[in-house]
């Protein structure tokens, strides 16, 4: 086991230690910079996305079903927890860099749904199915389905399997603190519930993230505004503290600006997913008219995730006198916990544990998805989703009741970091792709076009699926 462990740990500081996070960063600029900065030439767009389209199919995967499933993946331990480390470890100034990195991360994420939209394949029902495993082969060609193999192995391991044991483990530790729940209890339920939505395949679970993920989002960003209010005269100080951190002017904590630099790009990244390579796999199975435009809802969703629902963790914490920067003792989702309820009172730790549920559960449906669309790419047999979904049924239990079993899925980290290497290679081999999409989107719109339409028969080098695009002219 020493030795697996050794191996494991290599992996985690080649990849997290020094070299993933400069490369997340370094292409999403080299992504911004290339493409004319589209995540801000395109941010008003976003917005339509939150409307019911009045021509939609409600026999597909709407784009903004696709949108709050991938919101409800992005959003969960990393925006309660997540952010409380990084303030604890970096300061105030790493909120800023949070900021940063999602601003930079909207581009990677419109990048890599557009390349996953444009290579989607069509199924029997009128379903679709893509991803970055997809897009390796049919955008780079069979020679590199090795390297699809690898990514796909790599996201159920990190996702389906080791994630989904952390979500387990999340809600049975909340619940055990703050209403003094058996973790037997909360694991089997949550192996329940998990096991009703998952063998509804990804239907059932875009139809129970559009109604819990806006309940999830409206209820906590609600108490964030309340906090907000109550402490209205503080906000100014707060925004001056974060900015004057994150430059120096100002040192919270040891490392000073290196640390909230470190931090906030570390946290940013792991939070908002963007350019990882999972949520191309949910934005490959919506009905759009064009790739770019599920791009662009991608784009959106890591802007909720860390501008908006991150940001009102952060003013949380530090509008109260709970955070003393520097100081050691309260740290992580306790932080935040406790924060809420020296603005609020005491009722809010059951509102927390509420939240974190929801946010763990909506994580759980979609990393299931995410294993179960990787495992779809390397084998078609029935009985192989299968034994899938009993043992994500499994391990969401076993992560439950068991608080030290989740040692078993520390592989999840290293896992996680070669899935986005393998991802970030074919992002760049494959950009040139995506810029020819952007450009094609944004043509249409300077002729007038309100809604552009992808037309397969315009990239005949491209291997598309044609049946993929009803709207395409005939």
């Amino acid at each position: 086991m020493g030795f697996f462990d050794t191996i494991l740990n290599a992996i985690n500081d080649l990849t997290w230690g020094w070299a993933l996070i400069p490369f997340l960063v370094i292409l999403g600029c080299f992504f911004t910079i290339s493409s004319g900065f589209v995540q801000f030439r395109f941010f008003k767009r976003m917005f339509r996305v939150l409307g019911r389209s009045p021509d939609s199919d409600p026999n597909q995967i709407s784009a903004r079903a696709a949108l709050l499933v991938s919101v409800g993946g992005r959003v969960g331990g990393g925006n309660i927890a997540g952010v409380a480390v990084a303030i604890t470890a970096g300061g105030p100034g790493a909120v800023f860099w949070m900021w940063a990195i999602a601003l930079i991360g909207m581009c990677s994420a419109l990048v890599e749904a557009t390349l996953a939209q444009a290579f989607k394949r069509s199924e029997d029902g009128g379903a679709y199915r893509g991803g970055p495993a997809q897009a390796i082969v049919y955008g780079l060609g069979q020679n590199y389905r090795w390297l699809a193999v690898v990514y796909a192995v790599c996201l159920i391991a990190s996702f389906a399997i080791g994630f989904n044991a952390f979500q387990g483990n999340t809600v049975a530790g909340a619940a055990l603190d703050s209403l003094s729940i058996p973790r037997l209890y909360t694991g089997a339920f949550l192996a329940v519930a998990t096991g009703l939505i998952v063998y509804g395949g990804i239907h059932r679970i875009a139809k129970v993230a559009d109604v819990m993920i806006p309940v999830m989002a409206i209820g906590y960003l609600g108490m964030a505004v309340v906090v907000i209010l109550l402490n209205i005269t503080g906000l100014p100080g707060v925004i001056w503290d974060i900015v004057a951190n994150a430059f120096g002017f100002r040192e919270a904590v040891a490392g000073g600006v290196g640390a909230a630099i470190a931090q906030g790009l570390r946290r940013g990244l792991f939070s908002n997913e963007a350019g990882l390579g999972s949520a191309p796999n949910v934005a490959a199975t919506a009905y759009v008219r064009h790739p770019v435009s599920q791009g662009i809802t991608q784009s959106f969703s890591v802007f909720i995730d860390t501008i908006i629902v991150c940001s009102s963790t952060a003013f949380i914490i530090l509008l109260g006198d709970v955070y003393q920067p520097g100081a050691e003792g309260v740290d992580g989702v306790v932080l935040t916990q406790q924060s809420l309820v020296s603005h609020v009172g005491s009722w809010a730790q059951y509102f927390l544990t509420a939240a974190i549920f929801l946010f763990s559960f909506s994580s759980i449906m979609y990393n299931y998805y995410l294993g179960e669309n990787a495992l779809n790419f390397m084998t078609k047999k029935p009985i192989a989703v299968h034994i899938l979904r009993i043992a994500i049924i499994g391990i969401v239990f076993l992560g439950a009741v068991a608080p030290g079993a989740t040692a078993v899925f520390n592989f999840s980290d290293p896992m996680m970091g070669i899935l986005a290497v393998v991802n970030l290679l074919a992002l760049m081999m494959m950009f040139p792709i995506a810029l020819r999409l952007i450009n094609d989107f944004r043509s249409q719109l300077d002729s007038g076009m309100k809604r552009p339409v992808f037309d397969p028969k315009a990239f005949p080098d491209l291997d598309t699926d044609p049946t993929a695009w009803p709207d395409a002219p005939k």
